[in-house]
């Protein structure tokens, strides 16, 4: 990172791809003009530039969710610039108020006039209100029933005509994916599509424009000048409660970490990483999915045949533990990364190089065959967590979790089943929670639950929300976060 190049550059280097795709019409003033602007064109544009281009419409590749060996294009809801639950509060909350100052803040860094800014932004801050109202909830998206309506893109056009879809997924998808109209596409949520059409046709194009360019615009704060990032400190001071922005080098791990995972782990793994640890990890996964299994056996709310089938799961759990061999081969890394372009100097650009490298590597994906032990998806061990994937039916401990208070191979057994066994535990149930459990053995979504022993499971969950619903943490007013809860006691 380049300080004294960054501060050179200023806000330049932002403002002349903004122009590029058309201005901000905050920023642009008469300057823009509406009958030149269309949505779609604008994500195009987003796309080839590095940019996210979900802001309106998520159109995403991943695995099918019933042939989980093959992908699909997805169509979704987009995240929003404020958490969901935050925004439904409306415009007297004061999260939704310090968004609004984050977002006037800016525009006026970057030279807008204060009260055209509050005035035009306003109306911004009220679409996005509206995006979040036609938006399912995290709850609801926990059915993966309701999230999986498959249709061709045909038949996707006589559904949700008001967008030409055909154009729109070979824009977006170009240039590694082309699609015909018999091309298969999961409309993840129906609702959201055609409230989304309804709600464009009655919002002027500058109230669009301007909301569009706003979330391009916070997507890159982290890469711009001091004072745009004095800006974003602020507004997670009223979100977080962030007292002071972490130091340059805290940063510069952090955003290393995150844009390029795979070099991260395998500078980790090689400097840091205990290989005895990773065997002795695999030893205790044996032992608490034996652990596991004697509970599922011992349930007496469960009937037979939804035993023998969880039973069957839990035997065929996967488990990657540690690292990918992978990581120790520099021709793999070297080929893999071997199209991406880094700039000591470009900052800003090698952020959205690294970006187009990532949307590259996934959509020219579509056509391939689904490896559920790919080293690719389970290279990112430098963190302190871990995971598990419904679609593989499997579980990832981290080579940066098998460490520090977690785990020490030297210490005694009963310390790490204390503390890293009861992550274990805890990924292992998230096979067999809400979600979870919608999969079967083999990482297919599918009932396999009997009808009476479902209600029991449901009755059983219910007597742990109610008894958590009695908890409220009094700083923010909020209960526990219950399905949470269900886990981490499943898990200890």
């Amino acid at each position: 990172m380049n300080k004294g190049k960054i501060a050179e550059l200023g806000l330049q280097v932002l403002k002349d791809v903004l122009v590029s795709c058309g201005g901000w019409p905050v920023l642009e003033g008469p300057r823009w003009i509406p009958d030149s602007f269309d949505w779609e064109n604008l994500m195009f544009a987003f796309n080839r530039i590095g940019f996210d281009s979900g802001y309106l419409v998520e159109v995403t590749i991943g695995t099918d969710l019933k042939n989980n060996s093959i992908r699909g294009i997805q169509l979704d809801q987009p995240s929003l610039g404020l958490s969901r639950d935050f925004i439904l509060q409306g415009n007297e909350s004061q999260f939704v108020q310090g968004y609004f100052k984050y977002m006037i803040d800016v525009a006026v860094e970057l030279g807008c006039e204060k009260q055209a800014a509050e005035r035009e932004l306003k109306e911004s801050l009220d679409f996005e209100i509206e995006l979040a109202k036609i938006s399912s909830s995290k709850e609801e998206r926990r059915n993966i029933t309701m999230l999986y309506n498959v249709m061709t893109i045909a038949e996707i056009q006589e559904r949700f005509s008001g967008i030409q879809w055909l154009e729109y997924l070979n824009s977006i998808l170009h240039p590694h994916v082309h699609v015909n109209s018999s091309e298969a596409v999961n409309v993840v949520s129906p609702r959201y599509i055609s409230s989304l059409i309804d709600l464009l046709s009655r919002t002027p194009k500058r109230v669009q424009a301007n909301y569009a360019m706003w979330r391009v615009i916070k997507s890159q704060i982290s890469y711009l000048t001091e004072g745009m990032i004095q800006h974003q400190l602020n507004f997670h001071r009223t979100l977080f409660g962030v007292s002071e922005r972490p130091s340059r080098w805290k940063e510069c791990v952090e955003e290393v970490s995150s844009e390029l995972p795979i070099l991260t782990s395998a500078l980790y793994v090689r400097k840091y990483f205990d290989n005895d640890a990773k065997s002795a990890a695999h030893e205790m996964v044996t032992y608490i999915k034996e652990s596991f299994h004697n509970i599922l056996l011992s349930l007496d709310w469960m009937d037979e045949q939804t035993r023998k089938s969880a039973l069957d799961k839990a035997a065929l759990l996967e488990s990657h533990i540690g690292y990918p061999d992978e990581l120790l081969d520099d021709e793999i890394l070297g080929k893999y990364h071997e199209t991406l372009k880094v700039d000591p100097d470009e900052y800003f650009s090698s952020h959205l190089n690294i970006q187009l490298h990532s949307l590259s590597v996934t959509n020219s994906g579509l056509r391939e065959a689904v490896n559920k032990t790919s080293w690719i998806d389970h290279s990112n061990v430098a963190q302190v967590n871990a995971f598990y994937n419904p679609l593989e039916n499997s579980i990832m401990v981290p080579a940066g979790i098998l460490q520090g208070t977690y785990f020490h191979k030297d210490r005694p057994r009963y310390m790490n089943f204390a503390a890293i066994g009861s992550v274990i535990g805890h990924e292992i149930t998230h096979g067999f929670d809400d979600t979870g459990k919608q999969f079967d053995k083999n990482g297919i979504f599918t009932d396999w639950w009997d009808q009476k022993t479902q209600e029991l499971f449901l009755e059983k969950t219910q007597c742990i929300i109610d008894q958590y619903n009695k908890y409220t943490v009094v700083e923010v007013n909020q209960t526990v976060s219950t399905l949470l809860v269900i886990i981490i006691n499943q898990g200890l």
